[in-house]
């Protein structure tokens, strides 16, 4: 059997978006920032900072998670400060979520640590191969099968 280009990258993605991976790396994203935030809630929040405000169904289509599990870690962020909830202008029977500012805060936190850590693994690379690698990764996402226009 042929091992393709195709497998390569497919069995590297397979490890890399485990479940394992994320929480592992959400753990260290997180680790000591608020009590509230961890593996579990981390999702929410940074889906939320990407979104804007959303509704828990929608916010749920955007990291995997139904609107039931989405409620229930909103309902952690939102007692520690981190989220809050609105009514829905264009729907009175619907709640949107959004952060606050502290919840802006923890999000720039734990990007910042996310940029650091890459930045640290790449740090024994010569500066052009991590810089095509940056550009290279990013048309991969942008064109590949995980491009939004292939949904």
């Amino acid at each position: 059997m042929t091992n393709t280009t195709g497998d390569d990258i497919a069995h590297t993605l397979g490890l890399l978006l485990r479940r394992s991976t994320r929480t592992r790396l959400h753990t260290r994203l997180t680790d000591g920032l608020e009590e509230a935030l961890d593996d579990l809630t981390y999702p929410v929040l940074s889906g939320l900072a990407r979104t804007g405000p959303c509704s828990a169904a929608d916010l749920g289509r955007e990291v995997g998670l139904d609107r039931t599990t989405v409620s229930r870690r909103a309902d952690r962020l939102e007692r520690s400060g981190l989220l809050e909830r609105h009514p829905d202008p264009d729907d009175s029977r619907a709640t949107l979520l959004s952060l606050t500012d502290d919840g802006h805060a923890i999000v720039a936190v734990t990007r910042r640590r996310l940029a650091d850590a890459i930045e640290d693994s790449l740090a024994s690379w010569p500066q052009d191969d991590a810089r095509t690698f940056a550009r290279l990764l990013r048309r991969f996402v942008e064109e590949g099968p995980f491009a939004t226009d292939h949904d």
